[in-house]
């Protein structure tokens, strides 16, 4: 687990989301984890113009079944010229307890583009921010 982990997202895990083994199918986990990604990288950068250029490996740690609670937490770990960094972590929550089991990790890469789909640099004070961090 990483310091300073931003929740990004909660679910609940329906019926519609399982796979023919019983557990979360994994494209819906990494479609969540997307778009959880970019409601980050866009928030941060300050813009609406991000793109998901790059998934690290998915690491599937635990099952997730129908029913339960996921909450999906993100962290921006560097800011190139052009790129964002984020570190993910989804988690099953239990609601008795409280206790959150990660059950999957990964890295997103987003770039920031102009309206014609080009790389264009981040701001300035957007990367000086970062490094204050």
């Amino acid at each position: 687990m990483m310091n300073n982990m931003e929740l990004l997202s909660k679910k609940i895990v329906m019926t519609r989301d399982i796979g023919v083994h019983g557990n979360l199918f994994g494209g819906v986990l990494m479609a969540w984890l997307d778009e959880a990604a970019a409601s980050l990288a866009t928030e941060f950068c300050r813009t609406p113009y991000m793109l998901t250029v790059k998934f690290g490996e998915l690491v599937f740690k635990k099952p997730v079944k129908a029913g339960n609670h996921l909450r999906i937490y993100g962290q921006v770990t560097s800011v190139g010229n052009t790129s964002i960094t984020i570190f993910l972590e989804a988690r099953r929550f239990n609601l008795y307890s409280g206790e959150e089991v990660t059950v999957c990790v990964t890295d997103a890469i987003f770039v920031r583009v102009d309206e014609d789909g080009n790389p264009t640099s981040i701001d300035l004070h957007i990367k000086e921010q970062f490094k204050a961090l």
